[in-house]
């Protein structure tokens, strides 16, 4: 059976905001001890080399991180103890969110597959591949349901050993629902699903949006 949150953590899950995000994420790179580039840094954020150059000067302003040079005029960065603390701190914060975030998911997947099989509904897609749509998997299978397709942006391959459709080739009619497997789904998301001839009443997102 699922179990709720406890009393204590009930009410309005606040997700990590973008910056403690990416603090996290350099602190953590840096903590690795391989050499690392700006540049490096910003491919492996996602975000442009002049953002990742402000965020590590602004780490080092704060006092979590050293930057030094060594010979060849190259530069090295170092998390100072009060970047181990901080990132201690934003590790314990994003694994509390997250577990949070996972349990609200199960729960409201569950809340919203459960009159849909009460009123026969059995054609349950899954739109995703990666972890969220492993949990809404292992959620469908405690259900004892099994998703008759996996949609993804493209075809190939397989997700837990069944094929993966892409979902523009898919007739909105081959399924009953749509389980929109993402922890903290965008709107521009279900959106573009919509967009594209999935009804809105057939979109069930794993999770509610978060509020920030």
């Amino acid at each position: 059976m699922f179990s709720r949150p406890n009393t204590a953590e009930q009410g309005p899950i606040h997700a990590m905001d973008s910056g403690s995000r990416r603090e996290l994420e350099i602190l953590t790179t840096i903590a690795e001890g391989r050499p690392v580039t700006q540049r490096a840094l910003a491919e492996r954020l996602g975000i442009a080399l002049g953002l990742a150059n402000l965020y590590l000067k602004r780490l080092a302003r704060k006092g979590y991180i050293k930057i030094t040079t060594i010979p060849r005029n190259r530069v090295k960065y170092l998390v100072t103890p009060r970047g181990f603390a901080q990132k201690s701190r934003l590790t314990y914060e994003y694994m509390r969110y997250s577990l949070r975030l996972y349990r609200e998911a199960r729960q409201n997947l569950r809340e919203a597959l459960t009159p849909l099989v009460r009123d026969g509904l059995q054609r349950i897609a899954l739109y995703g591949t990666g972890e969220a749509a492993e949990l809404a998997y292992l959620t469908l299978r405690e259900m004892r349901i099994e998703p008759t397709l996996v949609l993804d942006e493209r075809a190939g391959g397989e997700f837990l050993g069944i094929p993966v459709h892409d979902v523009k080739a898919v007739a909105p009619e081959e399924y009953d629902a749509l389980v929109v497997a993402a922890l903290d789904p965008s709107e521009g998301v279900l959106v573009e699903l919509a967009r594209r001839g999935v009804p809105p009443s057939k979109l069930i997102p794993l999770a509610r949006r978060a509020t920030r």
